[in-house]
């Protein structure tokens, strides 16, 4: 079996919570797409990441069924664990930086894959949802305190490949970001932990908390 961490990104306040993700810290061990997406589909976590060169921070990220040019909560978690200022993607280079219980990343909205950002009057209406059919991927969200940018999300990437919510979507989150202008304090899924912060020139900082799992 090949060596593996298990992160918890995007935990709340007090460790809980957070998005599961695999980190094989040694890529060349499995150097194919096809053995590196059979691994992910393995795995079933919503996404899994193989280091390729851990000094460059270059990396490359897999859902259960497809690979992703970028994506948020494995950029953060990847760039905690191996602590790098900045990451390799196929979309770009991600910057990162730790602050205290915080990892942040710095990304770009054009780089996440199309989503569609759907707003609802109330955090109990998000709260209410049942999940929807496959073929769209929803990023449900409300205000829970707007002065304060406080909003309550749950994710819904509606691909066939076992995963039908994300505990942590950090690219999601970016994307509400850029729509809106403005830092924001994300609560999602069951109780994870986003912060956003727009940046100049385009760029939007993600950061969260990370435990190590095993």
């Amino acid at each position: 079996m090949t060596d593996y961490d298990v992160l918890r990104v995007f935990c709340g306040p007090r460790g809980g919570y957070g998005n599961e993700l695999g980190v094989v810290r040694n890529g060349a061990v499995m150097p194919e797409r096809e053995e590196r997406q059979e691994f992910a589909a393995k795995l079933g976590f919503s996404e899994t990441v193989f280091v390729d060169d851990p000094e460059r921070g270059v990396i490359d990220i897999y859902t259960p069924t497809l690979r992703l040019p970028f994506a948020g909560h494995p950029c953060v978690g990847t760039a905690w664990l191996i602590d790098v200022p900045e990451l390799v993607v196929p979309a770009g280079v991600v910057g990162a930086r730790q602050d205290g219980e915080f990892c942040w990343i710095e990304a770009r909205a054009e780089w996440v894959p199309p989503r569609t950002l759907r707003q609802y009057g109330t955090a109990a209406e998000v709260d209410d949802l049942p999940v929807p059919p496959k073929g769209e991927w929803i990023y449900a969200w409300a205000w829970l305190d707007e002065p304060a940018g406080r909003i309550r999300a749950r994710a819904f990437p509606g691909r066939d490949d076992g995963i039908d919510e994300d505990e942590a979507t950090g690219a999601a989150a970016l994307l509400l970001t850029d729509r809106l202008g403005r830092a924001l304090n994300i609560t999602q899924g069951t109780g994870s932990q986003i912060l956003t912060a727009p940046q100049p020139e385009g760029w939007t900082e993600i950061g969260g908390r990370v435990y190590l799992e095993r």
